[in-house]
């Protein structure tokens, strides 16, 4: 028979410190954003180099970020990097392995974006005195993040989803790892998840609707 009995007024207490919590998740997923888009950046360009010694390294970055899961990417950052005495807090690794994995998959759509801008605009840069990297700078990347920038906000919703991988390795200072610890204490799993899941839920419907206010607001003419 269904008898569990639901206690909302005493996990509701403990919605204080779970609202800390998404703040420290916001924090990583923006943080590991801002990192995978600078790591992207230099891949795509990479990636479309001819010369091998940067093409190779690259291409290998993406190939593992992309076909691997992201759980084995952050173990790695925190365990795998001990076995060399590099030793990372669960923040640092957590943030170390969801920027991993951000990079590998923003290469990818900065690549896309690159291609789908005619090469009339590399010329016309090129034709204004304009060496190869300030075409890049000047003409070639803002177009990029315009074409790539609703992409680039679904990466930031699947990075703060990604926060909730921190509890494997201690992580418990981000949402998922003080619900974990006030189940533990508290044996109140269904309402404390449920809440955590509505917090997440809530985090991602905010990030889409500033993208598209962003979006709206610069990608209008």
């Amino acid at each position: 028979m269904f008898d569990y009995t639901f206690q909302w007024r005493q996990a509701y207490r403990h919605l204080p410190r779970m609202l800390e919590g998404a703040l420290v998740t916001l924090e990583i997923a923006v943080l590991s954003l801002v990192i995978g888009i600078t790591i992207a950046v230099l891949l795509a360009v990479a990636r479309d180099s001819k010369s091998i010694w940067l093409r190779a390294p690259a291409t290998a970055w993406v190939e593992v970020a992309r076909n691997t899961p992201a759980l084995f990417q952050i173990y790695m950052a925190h365990f795998g990097l001990g076995s060399f005495g590099i030793y990372l807090s669960p923040y640092v690794a957590l943030l170390a392995g969801i920027a991993f994995n951000n990079a590998g998959y923003l290469c990818e759509t900065f690549r896309g974006a690159l291609r789908a801008i005619p090469q009339t605009q590399t010329r016309a840069g090129r034709s204004l005195g304009m060496g190869q990297a300030q075409t890049f700078r000047l003409i070639l990347m803002p177009q990029m993040f315009r074409i790539s920038f609703l992409p680039t906000t679904n990466q930031m919703v699947w990075a703060i989803l990604m926060t909730s991988l921190g509890v494997t390795v201690g992580m418990a200072t981000d949402l998922t790892g003080i619900t974990q610890n006030l189940n533990a204490r508290t044996f109140r799993t269904f309402e404390l998840f449920a809440m955590a899941a509505v917090l997440y839920y809530l985090i991602a419907k905010a990030v889409m609707l500033a993208a598209r206010l962003i979006a709206w607001r610069l990608f209008r003419y």
